[in-house]
């Protein structure tokens, strides 16, 4: 889709515009490499080809079987170059986390993460994440004026944004898993959602140790570093004791939120299920549903419940991937359709804590039960 206002651009000219970034910009947003560890840095930042962005977006999404453009063609070519940038960002503290500097050229110094506190102790943030989102707010805001965004960090503690129906809207984690990124755990990502008419539409999602890049469009399907993703790739139903079953307890540490978070889990091992994980990445979570790793996710039994950005780019690519992503309960009104029954899909409440997603429709109802008692 094409933005509108003063810097409205015909789609051809949008495209070149998304795919050329000022070099001087880029070294700016994300600071420069220190003499010490210039060149091995350089590598890891080096400006890419911008026909190099457009080639990791599968063709299959750009055009369809009836040769029509995605509607939101320049939004992802964007999307996908700045996940990428972003995720680069991060990887000088991955390469030096744990190690001591020397005098050989191919070490740089570890970083300073400049770590804050949000809601508790357990609620971190730190500067990359802050880097990392003034970045991909400041691209967003230069190609599509007009478009709203709500981000984790600069949202902070505070009230979420509405999600419009009628502004496109981005919904951005500058890392999701900070916890892991700090560590020196590779699990941990940047997502970028884009809601159209008030839902999810557009989903990308980058996990740099990793190097997989996920991209998905509603309608279109879902690819990790290009390869179609399918959820449940035979005939056969998968059932509870036959899962690998993920869940996180996020920041929660009272008495009464412990109880209520470790009980089911109680419950799930006494039913029986193949193995428990808590990978401490919401969206990868997601994508690893999406990608047939694990089989089932939940959160939303106390304070560990999720945010929009936890959700959004993940959705779309849980969903696209033939996922079924629903809330785990209902804890209001939004969280249930017009005949009362629990929202799933592109109609998830994207405000509710309460989530459950699973390779199957079938599962994801059986965990529910279990989950709940």
């Amino acid at each position: 889709m094409s933005s509108s206002g003063p810097m409205k651009l015909g789609l051809t000219a949008a495209v070149a515009a998304v795919l050329i970034t000022s070099l001087a910009y880029y070294a700016s947003a994300f600071g420069s490499s220190s003499s010490s560890s210039g060149t091995q840095a350089q590598r890891r930042r080096r400006k890419r080809d911008s026909d190099d962005y457009y080639a990791d977006v599968p063709p299959e999404i750009l055009h369809n079987d009836n040769d029509e453009i995605c509607e939101c063609k320049e939004e992802l070519i964007l999307a996908v170059r700045i996940a990428q940038e972003a995720g680069q960002n991060m990887m000088q503290h991955y390469n030096t986390k744990g190690t001591i500097s020397t005098n050989s050229s191919q070490n740089a110094d570890p970083i300073n993460l400049d770590i804050s506190i949000k809601s508790n102790s357990c609620d971190i943030a730190t500067a990359i994440d802050t880097q990392n989102e003034d970045y991909i707010v400041s691209q967003i805001s230069q190609h599509f004026p007009t478009h709203a965004i709500i981000g984790e960090e600069s949202t902070g503690s505070g009230p979420i944004p509405p999600l419009s129906s009628t502004i496109p809207t981005w919904i951005i984690d500058p890392i999701d898993g900070t916890t892991n990124f700090v560590s020196g755990i590779p699990l941990c990502c940047v997502s970028i959602g884009l809601c159209l008419h008030g839902q999810p539409y557009m989903g990308v999602v980058y996990a740099p140790m990793t190097q997989e890049l996920y991209v998905a469009v509603r309608g279109r399907g879902a690819y990790r570093n290009g390869m179609r993703l399918s959820a449940s790739t035979s005939e056969h139903k998968k059932t509870l004791s036959e899962s690998v079953v993920c869940f996180e307890f996020g920041y929660e540490r009272t008495e009464a939120g412990i109880s209520s978070m470790i009980t089911p889990v109680h419950r799930l091992l006494q039913h029986g299920v193949r193995a428990t994980r808590s990978l401490g990445s919401g969206v990868l979570n997601l994508c690893y549903i999406a990608s047939g790793r694990l089989d089932l996710v939940y959160a939303g039994l106390a304070s560990e419940g999720w945010k929009p950005w936890d959700y959004c780019a993940g959705l779309v690519v849980a969903t696209e991937a033939g996922c079924c992503m629903s809330h785990l309960k209902m804890e209001s009104k939004e969280d249930m359709d017009e005949e009362g029954n629990v929202k799933c899909g592109y109609d998830f409440n994207l405000y509710s804590k309460s989530m459950i997603c699973g390779v199957e429709r079938e599962l994801v109802e059986e965990a529910r039960r279990v989950i709940l008692g």
